[in-house]
């Protein structure tokens, strides 16, 4: 299994992943994809954080879905949610 890295997120900002949830397709749109900054010099990958905007009313738990994207394939990604906009919520997500 090859580890996800930022690279294969950077290219996909604007874009949705959807996901099932109950039976529903969801998306959610990848709104940010960047490095996190790490004094630790012999990590297998850079650090990173995605944040992904979902428009609907509801809040959902925080928890891993089985996201599925065009380039990127279908991948597990453990979402948290951290923030309320007019446009929907937003969702985190950190790879170390």
């Amino acid at each position: 299994m090859n580890l996800l890295t930022l690279e294969h997120f950077s290219g996909c900002l604007n874009e949705p992943f959807v996901t099932q949830l109950d039976g529903v397709s969801l998306e959610f749109v990848l709104v940010e994809a960047r490095p996190i900054e790490t004094k630790a010099n012999n990590t297998v990958r850079r650090p990173f954080s995605l944040l992904f905007r979902n428009s609907a009313a509801v809040l959902f738990p925080q928890k891993i879905y089985p996201m599925h994207h065009a380039r990127v394939g279908e991948v597990g990604i453990f979402l948290v949610p951290i923030a309320y906009e007019k446009a929907g919520f937003l969702y985190q997500a950190v790879f170390n």
